[in-house]
């Protein structure tokens, strides 16, 4: 997404046709391929999968048309959207959460994710629009999504216990389960537990340590909410990070006043590029997470949420 958003179409194009190629038949990618241990970049290291990698190609689909306007590439990707996004509602609960994994036996994993469910959340809005755009609708994607945005913003106890984490104090805000009100409730509630003034967020409340790449999530979170000045100064303290060649460092621990770990990682680069686009808009994709419909409050199933459809 971020190379797309820098007009890098080239290697961007290359990156998403890894992914039509590696694809498996059931619609999931390896949790891990390649990496130390690893006889080449294309073995697979864990054969286990998780619920939002699968669900986030839609994102980049998505994004990938909005900044270039192409429907060929949508074209070319939908059967693979379509396969990752059937596999991930396969492992949604009656109450609408959706487990985090299924492990290498095939065996879905045993608890829910907020931050996951979250991401998957965004991955079926977008996995809908595509569908439209491809006039393939899938009405059962739109239920679902409602289902899963209801849980994600009424029902804490179906997600196991991560609240140490910035990633799920913020996401419910990044994906549209949470605006408004309710939004400015959340962000304004985790605000002193994570963001050090002037540094960023840190990626754990109980770590003197804050990351990139969670800042920048961050300030796409309230971006999203029309908190644009807030995400703006937030942004703006991540300059302290970044190395002479433009990469930034992944994290920085002020106690101790050292970079942790001592890495440099294109994923965070990406981050930084997605928030920047976000408050400059510099490609077609910049409103990708602002323009995330916020999802109506009731369940579309009350009974299986336990729910009483006369209180939501």
């Amino acid at each position: 997404m971020a190379l797309s958003a820098c007009g890098l179409a080239g290697p961007a194009r290359r990156a998403y046709r890894w992914l039509l190629d590696t694809q498996r038949p059931d619609g999931s990618w390896p949790r891990t391929t390649g990496g130390p241990g690893t006889a080449s970049p294309d073995e697979v290291a864990d054969h286990a999968a998780e619920s939002h990698h699968a669900a986030y190609v839609a994102v980049g689909v998505w994004h990938e048309f909005l900044v270039t306007g192409d429907r060929g590439f949508v074209a070319s990707m939908w059967p693979t959207v379509r396969r990752a996004t059937d596999w991930v509602l396969a492992l949604q609960t009656p109450r609408g959460e959706v487990a985090w994994e299924r492990d290498s036996a095939g065996r879905p994993g045993e608890f829910a994710l907020l931050s996951g469910c979250a991401s998957i959340l965004h991955g079926l809005r977008c996995a809908t629009a595509l569908a439209e755009l491809t006039s393939e609708p899938q009405p059962d994607w739109e239920l679902a999504a409602v289902q899963l945005g209801h849980v994600l913003a009424s029902h804490p106890e179906a997600f196991a216990e991560k609240s140490r984490f910035a990633m799920d104090w913020y996401y419910p805000v990044l994906s549209g389960a949470l605006r408004g009100a309710a939004a400015a409730h959340r962000i304004d509630g985790g605000w002193d537990t994570f963001v050090v003034a002037g540094l960023g967020s840190r990626c754990v409340s109980d770590e003197p340590w804050v990351t990139v790449a969670e800042t920048c999530e961050l300030v796409l979170a309230l971006d999203a909410c029309d908190r644009h000045e807030q995400a703006r100064e937030l942004f703006r303290g991540i300059g302290a990070q970044r190395h002479e060649d433009g990469s930034y460092w992944t994290g920085w621990q002020y106690v101790n006043g050292a970079h942790f770990p001592d890495e440099r990682s294109s994923w965070t680069a990406a981050a930084v590029v997605l928030a920047a686009d976000a408050l400059t808009g510099f490609s077609g994709g910049a409103a990708i997470f602002r323009d995330a419909p916020a999802d109506a409050p009731s369940p579309a199933d009350p009974e299986a949420c336990g729910c009483d459809s006369a209180r939501v």
